[in-house]
């Protein structure tokens, strides 16, 4: 067997190349471009981006930031999304270091959840592109693991935060976008796979840090009590907290209940 921390490194640089794919992405999907083709290129002047400039992380430093061919500026979200995308691939891979079966389905959870919160905070939309096959792609990956139960509790877990969203976007109108709703229900088959404590840890985490973002917006006076923030980021945010390590705090309420 591999050392946890051995295939942490890997799977770690790996996450640095999907970083790389995921500014892709972010960027042509919601312009309904191909992720495909054309080649990377600088959005200045389209010149194509040399293969000696396309290393993750490093061609953006080589660059010093800027276009090779233009010297407009590049900016450093592409270098973080990168490291950050790597980061997340290792972490990912120690916490499920002793479920080898789930690894990939967690892995591809994260690049989902990263591509599809820089698209929310970018245009404030979660296209249905990406949000409804994850419900196929993952579902499929988590069947791999093997455990009939974790598989029909993630299903209501989905079920239950589905409808938990879809009541507020119907109630409280323009509080809740239909893409928050959709993306609810792949974040809740993820936690619920898990646990029952996994998936009220991070329903719970995502409104409270949208409630302390938001709180921190106003006072900065960057927004107001009116303004759209998106949601999705929180809802992924709050999800990963909980499967890294917070989860023990639903479950300890939870137990509390007698549940």
């Amino acid at each position: 067997m591999i050392p946890v921390a051995v295939s942490a490194t890997l799977i770690g640089v790996l996450g640095l190349a999907i970083g790389s794919f995921l500014n892709v992405v972010a960027y042509r999907v919601p312009r309904n471009e191909s992720i495909v083709s054309p080649p990377s290129h600088c959005p200045s002047c389209d010149a194509p981006i040399r293969n000696r400039h396309n290393l993750p992380v490093f061609g953006w430093l080589v660059l010093r930031g800027k276009c090779f061919d233009c010297q407009a500026p590049i900016s450093a979200r592409y270098p973080l999304v990168e490291a950050g995308t790597g980061i997340a691939f290792a972490a990912t891979a120690v916490r499920f270091g002793d479920h080898p079966r789930l690894l990939p389905a967690y892995l591809v959870f994260v690049a989902v959840g990263i591509a599809l919160a820089l698209i929310d905070l970018d245009v404030r939309r979660l296209p249905d592109v990406i949000v409804l096959p994850s419900y196929v792609v993952l579902g499929g990956l988590l069947a791999i693991g093997g455990d009939a139960h974790a598989l029909l509790r993630a299903a209501m877990g989905g079920g239950a935060l589905f409808a938990f969203y879809l009541l507020i976007a119907v109630a409280a109108r323009g509080s809740m976008g239909f893409g928050d709703v959709k993306l609810a229900g792949v974040v809740g088959g993820m936690l619920g796979y898990l646990s029952w404590g996994a998936l009220l840890t991070g329903a719970f985490l995502a409104f409270g840090l949208g409630a302390i973002i938001g709180v921190i917006l106003i006072l900065a006076t960057k927004a107001g009590r009116k303004t759209a923030v998106p949601f999705g980021p929180f809802m992924i945010a709050g999800a990963w907290i909980s499967i890294l390590g917070a989860s023990g705090i639903g479950e300890a309420y939870l137990r509390s209940l007698g549940a």
